[in-house]
């Protein structure tokens, strides 16, 4: 003790002298602070195949509401004298069997498929959401049983489903089409969200701040709704964006198997279908446009949430 007072005393006052200005600054955090989301859009937008798609989307977006708007043909007016023309200056996707623009058609189509397709995604990212955060909050044993519920619920094939509902809305006409489509998909499609959610909420109710809010008397369905739910939005987010071309191809392929839209509606699996018989004499446009489509849509959903999880990962984080 009396060493460290002797070297105290020892310490010359030279020692000490103010900190200047540059010096007291030094220490200071000259980059701003970036709050989560904008750090997300920042690394997105380094992502150019993701940027790629996200852009091509965008562009389907406005085509399908707009795209009908840029000629004078209607999705459903036909006419027997241009039947089979090839894409010209008139007609610039061509025409199919029954003389109709397959130019507004195709877009039409693409408005029914996206319309289906988003739907679908939203309805299983309400009810998963739901579903999984109700099973990862409750007991083991009422979670065991909605996890065996939800795996029974997602062993009915869909195919089966939209045949049965086809049969039972019949008589109601071809109005309900779009119904019967979206509600054939999501009675079984959500499990894979519930299950997602399921397991980020096992994992975040023994976080911290969880156990912390629930000591201060906070009811669970506070901290689900209030901590655990946001904190999960980012594989929502990346599983949202694989579920809308999921589900568009899955219609595509109802469409494609004569289950989808009946005519003069017509999404772009039934267009397909409707072109399938062009092949064999020398229209293969017929088929290849709607096709081409389709393949765009799955390839830019696909890139995005790609890019999506990148962004989403701290991992990745410069």
């Amino acid at each position: 003790m009396d060493n460290n007072l002797s070297s105290i005393k020892d310490l010359s006052p030279d020692l000490f002298q103010p900190a200047l200005k540059e010096d007291r600054d030094s220490d200071r955090i000259r980059r701003p602070s970036i709050k989560y989301w904008p750090d997300v859009w920042r690394r997105l937008k380094q992502n150019r195949l993701a940027m790629v798609g996200l852009s091509i989307i965008i562009i389907m977006l406005f085509m399908s509401i707009f795209g009908p708007l840029f000629n004078k043909f209607s999705y459903y007016e036909q006419n027997y004298d241009l039947i089979n023309n090839h894409p010209d200056t008139v007609h610039w996707f061509g025409t199919d069997e029954l003389g109709r623009d397959l130019f507004t058609r195709v877009w039409f189509g693409a408005r029914y498929s996206l319309i289906i397709g988003v739907l679908a995604a939203t309805i299983d990212f309400i009810i998963g959401v739901i579903y999984g955060g109700l099973s990862g909050m409750a007991t083991r044993r009422i979670d065991n049983i909605m996890m065996r519920i939800a795996e029974v619920v997602y062993s009915i094939p869909y195919l089966l489903i939209v045949i049965l509902l086809s049969v039972a809305f019949s008589s109601e006409g071809a109005g309900t089409s779009m119904f019967v489509l979206i509600l054939a998909m999501t009675l079984t499609d959500w499990v894979p969200m519930a299950i997602l959610v399921r397991g980020q909420v096992l994992q975040l109710k023994e976080s911290e701040y969880s156990l912390a809010a629930e000591s201060l008397g906070a009811s669970k369905g506070w901290i689900l709704r209030k901590h655990i739910i946001p904190n999960t939005m980012g594989p929502i987010l990346v599983n949202i964006t694989l579920t809308i071309p999921r589900a568009i191809f899955a219609e595509a392929t109802l469409g494609f198997l004569g289950l989808g839209f009946q005519a003069p509606r017509s999404s772009l699996g039934s267009l397909a279908n409707d072109g399938l018989a062009g092949i064999a004499v020398g229209n293969a446009y017929q088929i290849i446009i709607p096709a081409l489509f389709i393949s765009l849509i799955m390839f830019a959903f696909n890139v995005l949430g790609d890019g999506l999880r990148d962004a989403l990962d701290p991992r990745l984080r410069k």
